[in-house]
């Protein structure tokens, strides 16, 4: 017997793809794509208030401790903190843009192996700190640094936190990837133990380390040509 699988409940991703692209509220996007997948699924509307509630008061908890962490990065940095940072990474002299973002590369995908994962991140680590000190380091090696090479360091300080997790994480055994990857080889009658799918993760982290700094002393190449021949000159 054939069943017919209903499609139309993926409605709500369209929603809120939508949504994001005109920049509607992102609380107003969800409940729509909600509201949007439960009437596709043929729900009664009390049974789609029904799975809301649920589904808030299952996650309230996690909600709290991911905004919290949020608000203490935001409040201080209100009060100064890219400032700070600022002004403490220009007093070492020797310190470049490739110097930071490897060795905060580094330090992401080891915190990142041991499960360590919310010690970085985009809006408590690189929009407040990092990104702050590659700007503040790109300018004073070149002061008339514009606005689009400012903002292709931070993006380079952004993608060093996704790869440094990315990579890191997947060394961690207990981590959900590594999980699932074991079920998916168990289901198709490959046995593997998760301690060994975290050790070939070892590989692929260092390899994702050597060739995102040769990236990074790339991009600084390019933007900060004085501090790459500098450093050349040392070495």
């Amino acid at each position: 017997m054939e069943y017919l699988v209903n499609f139309w409940p993926l409605l709500g991703v369209a929603v809120i793809t939508v949504a994001f692209i005109l920049r509607i509220n992102p609380m107003l996007a969800i409940i729509a794509a909600l509201l949007t997948s439960g009437f596709a699924a043929h729900l009664p509307f009390m049974k789609i208030l029904e799975l809301i509630g649920s589904g808030f008061l299952k996650t309230r908890n996690l909600t709290l401790l991911t905004l919290l962490p949020l608000a203490v990065v935001g409040l201080m940095e209100r009060h100064g903190l890219r400032e700070r940072a600022q002004a403490l990474i220009i007093k070492f002299n020797q310190m470049t843009c490739a110097k930071l973002l490897i060795s905060y590369l580094l330090l992401r995908q080891l915190t990142a192996s041991i499960g360590l994962t919310s010690l970085g991140g985009q809006p408590q680590m690189i929009r407040p700190i990092v990104a702050p000190m590659v700007e503040a380091i790109g300018l004073k090696q070149n002061p008339q640094l514009d606005d689009t090479s400012r903002e292709k360091l931070k993006a380079l300080a952004a993608a060093t936190d996704n790869i440094g997790l990315f990579f890191g994480e997947d060394i961690f055994v207990a981590f959900g990837a590594v999980a699932l990857i074991a079920t998916f080889m168990h289901e198709h009658n490959i046995h593997v133990e998760l301690l060994h799918i975290a050790l070939w993760g070892i590989p692929t982290a260092i390899f994702a380390l050597l060739i995102h700094s040769a990236r990074i002393y790339s991009v600084q190449r390019k933007l900060l040509p004085h501090q790459s021949n500098t450093e050349m000159e040392k070495n």
